[in-house]
This record gives C-alpha cells, sequence and structure tokens, in this order.
C-alpha cells in the first residue's frame, strides 16, 4: 500500500509532464488533501448515531475525525445552532496516500454493479467530489458492528489549474473512471 507515493513520484510526474508540457517538476499538480465527510441529517432525532459516525469514519480514515457542528438554527429541520450533525476528516501527506490506494484497489471495487466512477464531478479547477452511498465498502467496517449503514463524501484536492490536468492526474493514479 505504501507505492501509492512512489507511483505517484516515479510514473504519475512523468507521465504528466510528458502530456502538458511542464519545463518544471514544481509545476506538476499534485494531491494536496483528501476530506471525508459525513453528513447526518437523522442526528437531529438520534444524536447518539453521531458518535458510531465519528468512530467509523475514524476507523476508515486512519485519523481522528471531527465532530461538525450546526451553524444555524433550521426550525423546519428541528435543527438548533450548534447541534452535531456530521463528522469530518482532512488527511494530507502519507496517510492521504494510504487512503487513496485503499480506496482505487479496496473500497471501489467492492462497490455492487461498479461501473466506474463519473467523469463529471470535476468543479472547474481540478479537483473531485465523490460521493459513497454504502461505508461498509470499506474494509475497516465491521458489517456486524454497524447499527446503520451511512454515506460518506470524499473531496481530492488538487493542485490543478484544470479539469483535465486533474482527471489526467487521477487517472494516472489509478482511478477508475467510466470509459
Amino acid at each position: 500500500m505504501a507505492g501509492m507515493k512512489e507511483q505517484y513520484l516515479n510514473e504519475c510526474v512523468p507521465q504528466l509532464m510528458k502530456e502538458f508540457g511542464y519545463k518544471n517538476i514544481m509545476e506538476v499538480p499534485k494531491i494536496e488533501k483528501i476530506v471525508l465527510n459525513m453528513g447526518l441529517g437523522e442526528a437531529v432525532q438520534n444524536p447518539k448515531i453521531v458518535d458510531s459516525a465519528n468512530t467509523e469514519l475514524t476507523l476508515i480514515a486512519g485519523q481522528k475525525s471531527v465532530v461538525t457542528r450546526a451553524k444555524k438554527s433550521i426550525a423546519t429541520f428541528k435543527l438548533r445552532e450548534g447541534m452535531p450533525i456530521g463528522c469530518r476528516v482532512t488527511l494530507r501527506g502519507d496517510r492521504m496516500y494510504d487512503f487513496l490506494a485503499k480506496l482505487v484497489h479496496i473500497a471501489l471495487p467492492r462497490v455492487r454493479d461498479f461501473r466506474g466512477i463519473s467523469l463529471k464531478a470535476f468543479d472547474g479547477r481540478g479537483n473531485y467530489s465523490l460521493g459513497i452511498k454504502e461505508h461498509i465498502i470499506f474494509p475497516e467496517i465491521d458489517y456486524d458492528k454497524i447499527d446503520k449503514i451511512k454515506g460518506l463524501n470524499i473531496a481530492i484536492t488538487t493542485t490543478a489549474k484544470t479539469d483535465e490536468e486533474g482527471r489526467f492526474l487521477l487517472r494516472a493514479m489509478g482511478m477508475p473512471f467510466r470509459k
């Protein structure tokens, strides 16, 4: 698993330099951070669900996740300001590469009827967002111990200036995009 960073340095950087004609190695786009986020709307009725989500997200990321709280009160959702409504974790450096390797090689292939991830989820500046409906595709989650299947969002932030560069970078890193 530790080979993702080496793969980036030894394979992706030369490919990107050739493809986009970069003169300097510092111009080559790289992955800056990966943010995992679990938004839990049902936490309003059941506050204990945040604790289990926090524990599970910490297991998936290999790093402690923080509980996110509501910024505003919204009466129609019975939501008060400061109520816990989710959790998130930001990965950088080696943990980020480890998570990316796990996502690409283990978790995504376990998705039912998996045909690749969409190419449309780039934001215009080379960053990619991915939603996962079932967090149980990760190997750390013990299916028998979970109370509820939760979804999570994965935001991959790159230093790429365009979607094309970001797409090429992620494809070179092994992201299984749809054909």
